[in-house]
């Protein structure tokens, strides 16, 4: 039997192991009583229940959405995603450095605003870590520049506790700083903090299973990523233990932008939707909305990044972060609309034997 390769390993990255961490020293964490209870009393209207599917009156992700804002905890990232699949569309998560130009430009939760508010069915928040084993370039540099001006995680999440996005939050980092400060403890303090899902890309299916009982007991939902070279079993594997969404892989290395579409990326959308009913987003190397179209005719939808960092980046402008989710959210569209034309093209592109 083939034994199975860590998440970083598989996708080419380097890898750490928990073990080889040691004993967690003392650290200051904001999980304290009086923490969440400044917490509750700034942390707007519309978290105090669940979100429930199929909200009398709503309906897709707006309607999510709406419900949400209207009294739910941590808005739940996987009904709005099945709500917009249910309505026939496709599914739009952008992702965004949190802390990037804090100070500089008044509050970066002003740019998860205007992404959330254009077109977005969630927001993937990048909590900045020094060591990003799974990032390019583009959000190397935006987390370097993010810690530089003295973003933490604790004031990531404190930022997040305060906005009323609209959408369900996810956050994206790394285990080495979760299992530092203590798993319940997070996960704890990720839902006080209004967040729905959490995406460790270096945690290995193996050794995630004393952070997924943390996380589950919590209600925080946690996002597997499956790679292209993934065997079928493993495939199962994964799906079997993701929530929120499934993170399909598109391409084997680090996030950034690329000239056109790898042809890895419908087929592992493809083999994951022949296997779960979870949502299934493509993420890494979508660059464009013609890619996200093209990948949209199997998967339901789409994480982006690196093409959004670079925006916010080289613009540092709510309007121009705007208009590229906006023309992300009518590419979705458009898959959309061929996906009713031309039903069961999943199963066409998921020919990789």
């Amino acid at each position: 039997m083939e034994t199975a390769q860590p998440t970083a390993q598989r996708l080419g990255l380097r890898s750490i192991r928990l073990t080889d961490l040691g004993t967690p020293p003392a650290v200051e964490f904001p999980g304290t009583t009086a923490w969440q209870e400044r917490f509750q009393r700034s942390t707007p209207r519309g978290r105090e229940r669940p979100l429930e599917a199929g909200v009398e009156g709503a309906e897709g992700a707006e309607g999510a959405a709406v419900a949400a804002v209207d009294g739910a905890e941590p808005m739940d990232l996987e009904s709005a995603l099945r709500a917009r699949r249910a309505g026939g569309g496709k599914c739009l998560v952008p992702y965004l450095t949190g802390g990037l130009f804090q100070g500089e430009t008044g509050d970066w939760t002003d740019m998860l605003r205007a992404v959330a508010t254009s077109g977005a069915d969630g927001v993937e928040v990048g909590i900045p870590f020094s060591d990003p084993v799974m990032d390019g370039p583009v959000i190397q540099e935006a987390s370097e520049l993010a810690l530089r001006s003295g973003a933490t995680p604790p004031g990531i999440l404190e930022s997040l506790a305060t906005v009323d996005a609209g959408v369900p939050l996810a956050v994206m980092t790394y285990v080495n700083l979760v299992y530092r400060f203590g798993y319940e403890r997070f996960a704890s303090a990720a839902v006080t903090s209004g967040v729905s899902g959490v995406i460790l890309p270096d945690v290995p299916l193996e050794e995630s299973a004393e952070w997924c009982a943390a996380a589950d007991a919590a209600g925080i939902q946690t996002v597997m990523l499956a790679a292209p070279t993934a065997p079928d079993d493993r495939l199962a594997a994964v799906v079997a233990r993701a929530r929120g969404f499934v993170y399909a892989v598109g391409l084997m290395g680090v996030t950034g932008e690329r000239d056109s579409l790898a042809g890895s990326a419908k087929v592992i959308a493809a083999r994951l939707k022949d296997i779960t009913d979870l949502p299934v987003l493509v993420g890494v190397g979508i660059s464009t909305p013609s890619q996200a179209v093209e990948v949209c005719e199997v998967a339901d939808g789409v994480v982006v990044g690196s093409a959004l960092v670079r925006t916010i980046l080289e613009t540092r402008s709510t309007d121009a972060a705007e208009d590229l989710v906006g023309s992300f959210r009518l590419g979705a569209t458009v898959s959309a609309r061929r996906a009713v034309a031309h039903p069961g093209a999943h199963r066409r592109a998921g020919s990789w034997n």
